[in-house]
């Protein structure tokens, strides 16, 4: 899959090298030149100029792209960025950061596909959003809401199921996943779940008993 990253500061950066370990292409546009370097040096593609300039997205391979992630601190560029990336039908994530009020979240919430907060949940979960993942990144880490993390035993009812294919409640987000002697990592939809996985579950405190009980065995 190909994605173009306009900003390549802490969050659009490591966006992008989570992307590129996972075998994706990431083409980075930034105003900066010593952060276009950077990126150039990481060995990335770059294009140097204004995020939420169209011609600059074209160079930067817009028309063939899955999607964009607008990343930089300034709203307006990612808002306008996204709208470029969404005319050329590319799927759209935008930052926003936190201290802006819940209207503004909505009325820019309603022409995207999703919005991160990058200081609650970071890079994993942009990444998630531009793979099109069923994380919610969305979601704030209140505190009747738990981390947990299960491994997925042999006689599990998850075992052979997809992960967008689990059964679990309407609170409950899976945040990563890994294999036996691999790290977590965040999953895609379409990762099949194996006997041996672990999985870490983000969900309400008093739903913790109903997630255990769609992922364990009868007896766990």
């Amino acid at each position: 899959m190909k994605f173009v990253i306009v900003g390549y500061g802490r969050v659009g950066s490591r966006t992008a090298r989570i992307l590129d370990e996972e075998g994706h292409e990431a083409v980075v546009v930034d105003t900066d030149s010593d952060r276009v370097d950077r990126a150039g040096a990481a060995g990335f593609e770059t294009v140097q100029g204004d995020g939420a300039d169209e011609d600059v997205l074209v160079d930067a391979g817009i028309a063939a792209a899955d999607a964009i992630g607008a990343f930089t601190p300034d709203l307006n560029v990612n808002f306008a960025a996204c709208m470029v990336g969404k005319h050329h039908g590319c799927r759209t994530v935008l930052r926003i950061d936190e201290d802006y009020r819940e209207d503004i979240y909505a009325k820019y919430a309603e022409d995207v596909d999703e919005i991160i907060y990058p200081e609650r949940l970071g890079a994993a979960g942009a990444k998630t959003a531009m793979l099109g993942g069923d994380f919610n990144v969305v979601t704030d880490l209140a505190a009747n809401l738990q981390l947990t993390v299960l491994e997925i035993r042999d006689g599990s009812p998850a075992v052979g199921k997809r992960v967008s294919e689990l059964e679990l409640p309407d609170s409950t987000r899976i945040y990563a996943h890994g294999r036996p002697r691999e790290s977590l990592t965040i999953p895609i939809p379409g990762t099949t779940l194996e006997a041996g996985d672990e999985v870490a579950i983000i969900t309400e405190t008093d739903r913790i008993d109903e997630v255990r009980s769609s992922l364990l065995p009868a007896s766990g």
